[in-house]
């Protein structure tokens, strides 16, 4: 019989060697998985660590000089509050010229401040209710002066938000009595 020559050069299955391919699939169901964990980690971190703001009721700016109308208020309902340096509070009901209440200092906190907070808006609530409008209650007039911080107006903002004073404004025109009040001590 005639050997065939497969061109082996005298091998056995001759010819050349060929490697065997691999089936080069990779399972990507990990990954996929952890992408979605990682995904939804950080929506649930970022809806988290949103600030908290307090909401600031600011005037549009007047156009007109004659827009800027005095508008009267009732003084048993006016309390004023204002911000000296290194954390000094003065506060007084009514007008300055002739207070409802001597002009007294504050700390901040539940003892000081909040606690004559509290006291004034229950009987500025009272005294609302005898006039038949038991809806008004009191009007916080809060006048930073340019010595105190930022924080103190921070601050005092915080109180209003926990005593619930519905009505406040912040205004930084001190009239000449009420720079006295702040200068003293």
């Amino acid at each position: 019989m005639a050997e065939l020559n497969t061109g082996g050069g005298g091998k056995k299955g001759g010819g050349k060697v060929r490697s065997k391919k691999q089936n080069s699939k990779v399972d990507l169901t990990a990954m996929v998985d952890l992408a979605f964990l990682l995904i939804t980690f950080f929506m649930l971190t970022t809806t988290l660590s949103k600030p908290q703001s307090m909401n600031l009721g600011l005037p549009d700016k007047a156009d007109k000089p004659e827009d800027n109308k005095d508008i009267k208020v009732d003084e048993n309902r006016t309390m004023t509050i204002l911000l000296g340096e290194n954390g000094k509070l003065v506060s007084y009901m009514g007008m300055i010229t002739a207070p409802l209440s001597a002009p007294k200092d504050f700390t901040y906190g539940k003892d000081g401040i909040r606690k004559e907070l509290l006291s004034r808006r229950q009987s500025v609530l009272e005294y609302s209710a005898s006039k038949g409008k038991p809806k008004n209650g009191i009007i916080v007039i809060i006048k930073p002066s340019k010595k105190s911080t930022y924080k103190n107006l921070v601050d005092i903002l915080d109180e209003m938000a926990i005593v619930d004073v519905p009505t406040y404004a912040i205004v930084n025109e001190f009239t000449p009595e009420e720079t006295k009040l702040l200068a003293a001590k």
